[in-house]
């Protein structure tokens, strides 16, 4: 308080206010002068007090962020041409490229391709899915011997499937890779629902080799292993290029039912001629050309003369003017007997 009892007044803030205002000058100043372009101030003349004038440099009481600049020196050539001609950026670009190379590259190298793919593969059906592309209804025509999840799965077709981004071109190729499909027609119908029409082979026969047992298609095509009883009522072919030449020798056995009937196995022998095997495990050996004949022959022989009944384990009819029978031993011991008993005995006297 001063002498009169009044409140004295302070002069600190007028002097912070003056203070603040002199930085704010000064920051100002320096934020100009640091975007502002160098120049090069020009000498300036002084006269002393004798009269003389003497030469100061302006650079000493201009502030440092005005000092002249530096020239710089002119680029090579080709760092010009560059510059010139290529477009902007095109390192960053260059950089960004090499580094997701270097990421596929490594990707790739450890075997992940595939994860990767599929990963960004499901990421991207169930953004689909979300808008409204699920598969909701399928319809599969034409199956008899498979499923319709069997078909899915060989088309890749599975429950994260989108209908936006299926391929009906690559479903119908996995389908027809399929030895069971000989053709396929996959139809999408937006929003959800999808067709596929399919044409199977048909299982024809069974076909051994090498002791594997395999069900195959009248093409020669083979459809599976022999896992299915269902499959066991099929006529039986083996040996070696038998599946291809099946078609047509089943055809003509067909042709002789009494033959057909007793037949349990066709042997295809040398990829030649073909054998047949009874269910009573007769061998029938079949020539090599004119196999039509010689079924006919047998058809004949078995109505005339009960061929297959008779006690033989082999006929070969590989010659044309002959039919050789092979009989069992027991048939041959009891025919031996027959024809020594049958014998003429020699008279008292005769030499």
């Amino acid at each position: 308080m001063d002498g009169a009892g009044r409140l004295a007044r302070s002069q600190r803030p007028q002097a912070d206010l003056k203070a603040a205002a002199l930085g704010a000058a000064i920051l100002l100043r320096e934020y100009v002068s640091a975007r502002l372009p160098r120049i090069k101030l020009p000498r300036r003349r002084k006269i002393d007090q004798r009269g003389q004038r003497t030469a100061r440099d302006d650079r000493a009481a201009t502030p440092a962020v005005l000092a002249p600049m530096v020239e710089r020196e002119a680029p090579p050539r080709v760092v010009e041409l560059v510059e010139r001609y290529l477009p902007r950026r095109l390192g960053t670009v260059a950089t960004v490229a090499l580094l997701f190379g270097s990421v596929w590259l490594g990707v790739v190298k450890g075997g992940h391709a595939q994860d990767v793919s599929a990963a960004l593969s499901d990421t991207r059906n169930s953004l689909a899915n979300a808008a409204g592309f699920r598969i909701t209804a399928v319809a599969i025509n034409g199956r008899k011997q498979l499923t319709q999840d069997e078909v899915l799965a060989i088309g890749g077709v599975s429950g994260r499937s989108s209908l936006l981004f299926l391929d009906a071109a690559a479903v119908r190729d996995q389908l027809k890779a399929n030895p069971w499909i000989a053709d396929a027609t996959v139809q999408k119908f937006f929003p959800n629902q999808l067709q596929i029409d399919i044409v199977e082979r048909k299982p024809f026969a069974l076909w051994q080799q090498d002791g594997r047992l395999s069900v195959i298609a009248d093409d020669g095509a083979v459809l599976e292993q022999y896992v299915s009883r269902r499959f066991l009522t099929l006529p039986l072919v083996v040996g070696k290029g038998a599946e291809s030449r099946a078609r047509d020798f089943l055809a003509l056995l067909a042709r002789y039912p009494q033959v057909r009937a007793v037949t349990k196995a066709a042997v295809f022998v040398g990829e030649r001629r073909w054998n047949l095997r009874t269910k009573d495990g007769l061998d029938i050996r079949l020539p090599e050309n004119d196999v039509g004949n010689a079924l006919a022959t047998l058809s004949q022989l078995d109505q005339d003369d009960k061929l297959f009944s008779r006690d033989i384990v082999a006929i070969d009819m590989r010659l044309s003017d002959r039919l050789t029978v092979q009989l069992s031993d027991d048939a041959a011991k009891a025919r031996e007997e027959l024809f020594k008993d049958k014998k003429p005995k020699k008279k008292a006297g005769d030499a």
